[in-house]
């Protein structure tokens, strides 16, 4: 099973917290640019539309429901590149899954901005990894690369949107699709 993700998107912050107790099994967590998604699918985000303020207030419904911490960061939504970025190195290094929840406990738990390397490289520490290392890491053509092909192949897999589940063979986008996934996985 995996679950693609974009640090950026509160959507994602919900699914990923949730997603081992709701699916029963930890997934295998993927790392995306969401922008290069919705380039590809050829529209933005509600976040810079009319319906911010509907979208902001059924994430905090469904955070509250889910019992989750929310607190929206000044600048969200933030440009996710260095986090994802950095997400990709992390998975490199076998720790995506603890610097996810760490970067969106951060981002959305806290309200932190996240966006720059050295709150990157904090986030890093703070699972054991080597923080000092990030920003060059995330500048290096083999990272800016592993996140296109990633991409790339979540566009390929049917993915257009954050969260997105695959599960079953079936292609399941929202938060709200981890209850469904996991009776597709059993």
């Amino acid at each position: 099973m995996e679950l693609y993700f974009d640090i950026a998107s509160p959507y994602s912050y919900l699914a990923v917290e949730r997603a081992e107790r709701v699916l029963g099994v930890k997934p295998d967590f993927e790392p995306v640019l969401l922008g290069a998604i919705f380039q590809m699918r050829g529209h933005g985000s509600w976040a810079l539309t009319d319906a911010r303020d509907e979208g902001i207030a059924e994430i905090e419904r469904r955070a509250a429901r889910y019992g989750l911490p929310l607190t929206w960061p000044a600048d969200w939504p933030m440009n996710s590149l260095a986090a994802m970025r950095a997400a990709v190195w992390a998975q490199e290094q076998g720790a995506v899954v603890p610097f996810a929840h760490a970067a969106y406990q951060r981002h959305f738990g806290a309200g932190e901005d996240i966006s720059s390397p050295a709150a990157l490289a904090d986030i890093a520490d703070s699972v054991g990894l080597a923080g000092h290392a990030l920003p060059e890491a995330i500048q290096s053509p083999a990272i800016k690369e592993r996140l296109k092909a990633l991409t790339a192949a979540a566009w390929e897999a049917g993915v257009r949107g954050i969260p997105t589940l695959i599960a079953g063979g079936q292609v399941l986008f929202g938060d709200d699709q981890l209850e469904r996934a996991g009776a597709l996985s059993q």
